[in-house]
């Protein structure tokens, strides 16, 4: 029988959307059922995870994450990208004036 992989606090944090703190604040509280690894380290099963978030969003615990619409994205990806953005229009730019001076 193969053994089941617990689930650290970073990985719950991930599948749940919040914080680590968050999540060792829940379990402190036990509602999240977790486990002591050599009495310090927390880790979870990945079906009380799942559990979890589903009760979790239907009590309104949980929310899911807010939807992007295109338009951010877009705004988001020049906001981040600016620099290589204007430097790929330099590089082009420089090599239209080298070629047009041959």
């Amino acid at each position: 029988m193969a053994e089941e992989k617990l689930l650290t606090v970073r990985d719950v944090a991930g599948l749940l959307n919040l914080t680590e703190k968050e999540i060792i604040e829940l379990a402190e509280r036990g509602e999240l059922p977790a486990y002591k690894v050599a009495g310090v380290y927390l880790r979870f099963r990945h079906q009380d995870v799942e559990n979890f978030k589903k009760k979790g969003i239907k009590s309104g615990l949980l929310s899911e994450p807010p939807q992007v619409s295109f338009k951010e994205k877009i705004i988001d990806f020049f906001y981040f990208n600016d620099f290589y953005i204007f430097s790929f229009i330099v590089i082009i730019w420089l090599i239209v004036i080298i070629l047009k001076t041959k």
